[in-house]
């Protein structure tokens, strides 16, 4: 019996749809090899979907994805010019990804910072201090904190303005997304370095309390407590010494783009959004409207979100590894796009959707 999976498409603004078009081939190549078909429904969503619709995430798409088994989101956001033309409180972060995350809490976000040793030319980072690449999975609590508390502005008695926001977790909160770290820790190497502010803030000492409970049901990992200060530098002094991190919402915001550096671009970075009921799948970069429609940006994060979504969603880990193995060998026989390639490396320049019709014909060999 053919299993067959509804799949909600946001392709999102600027370069969204681009790299999306890339992406959603890959379903196209795995139903041709596989016993299994993919219904994929496109829906508005972001900032052009506010333009369109009114709503930076209109009702017709909230019913699409309360549908659908996944979520495969493109990037969010136009120019600033453009965004000041929207309402704040539609803004494609407010009015579309926050409300994406609250409505099917998608607590953990994963987040795996990954170059092989034939791709750390990419990385600014010298080849001494990752000889042997590159290979973390950064795990962020997503529907939490500053993000998500109590926003307050206005006058206060001295009439000076001021802006109040709350950071506010409750047990279980922070409970749910450690256990995801720790069983995370379990099956890769058993370590598990816990970011947080504890010098400093509240919120960082309640969460190392519930991490102490949290750890009782996981003899067999070793914790290592680092101060989210510190832990941006051994970002970048030694990133061999991480495999698992797991830290709160915007500590994993910052720490995540930082990593994005050290690989090279955000453009090497998909992620995956998981909730108890349902996930969406998405670059962890941005729109970057300054170089939409010229087919130059890297669709490598969309389409390794798809990799995550067949392996995270539906149970397809083979399959899942045939997408990165065919990637991988796309950028290590010397393709890149404009927007990756740096100057002085012998790398074949190609578009976005070259680069997808390399990926494609790798994938079909590999899944024959």
């Amino acid at each position: 019996m053919t299993n067959a999976y509804k799949i909600a498409i946001l392709e999102g603004d600027a370069i969204g749809p681009e790299i999306m078009a890339q992406a959603v081939r890959v379903f196209d190549v795995v139903s041709a090899h596989r016993d299994v078909a993919f219904e994929l429904i496109h829906s508005p969503f972001g900032a052009n979907a506010y333009f369109s619709h009114g709503k930076a995430f209109p009702e017709e798409t909230k019913t699409v994805c309360d549908t659908a088994d996944a979520i495969l989101k493109g990037p969010v956001g136009l120019s600033h010019a453009e965004s000041s033309k929207i309402p704040v409180e539609e803004q494609a972060e407010r009015g579309a990804i926050l409300p994406l995350r609250a409505r099917y809490n998608t607590f953990a976000n994963f987040r795996p910072i990954v170059l092989s040793p034939e791709m750390i030319h990419f990385s600014p980072l010298k080849p001494e201090i990752i000889p042997e690449g590159i290979d973390i999975l950064l795990i962020r609590e997503l529907v939490g904190g500053l993000y998500f508390g109590d926003k307050e502005r206005g006058v206060n008695g001295s009439g000076l303005r001021f802006v109040k926001e709350t950071l506010e977790y409750d047990e279980q909160q922070v409970r749910q997304v450690l256990e995801v770290a720790f069983q995370q820790a379990a099956k890769r190497k058993h370590k598990l370095h816990n970011i947080h502010k504890s010098n400093v803030l509240m919120s960082s000492v309640f969460w190392n309390e519930i991490l102490e409970e949290v750890r009782v049901g996981y003899p067999d990992v070793e914790v290592v407590h680092l101060l989210v200060d510190a832990a941006a530098t051994a970002l970048c002094l030694n990133p061999a010494q991480f495999d698992v991190m797991v830290m709160e919402n915007m500590f994993g915001d910052i720490l995540s783009d930082q990593a994005g550096g050290v690989l090279g671009s955000l453009g090497l970075m998909p992620s995956a959004c998981i909730g108890p009921e349902k996930a969406y799948y998405e670059p962890s970069h941005g729109s970057a409207p300054d170089i939409a429609g010229r087919n130059i940006a890297n669709p490598y994060s969309m389409i390794g979100s798809v990799a995550m979504m067949l392996e995270m969603s539906f149970n397809m880990s083979a399959e899942s590894d045939a997408v990165w193995q065919a990637m991988k060998s796309v950028f290590e026989s010397g393709h890149s796009t404009a927007d990756l390639a740096t100057s002085g490396e012998h790398i074949n320049q190609v578009s976005t959707t070259e680069f997808g019709d390399l990926v494609m014909q790798q994938l079909d060999k590999l899944l024959r």
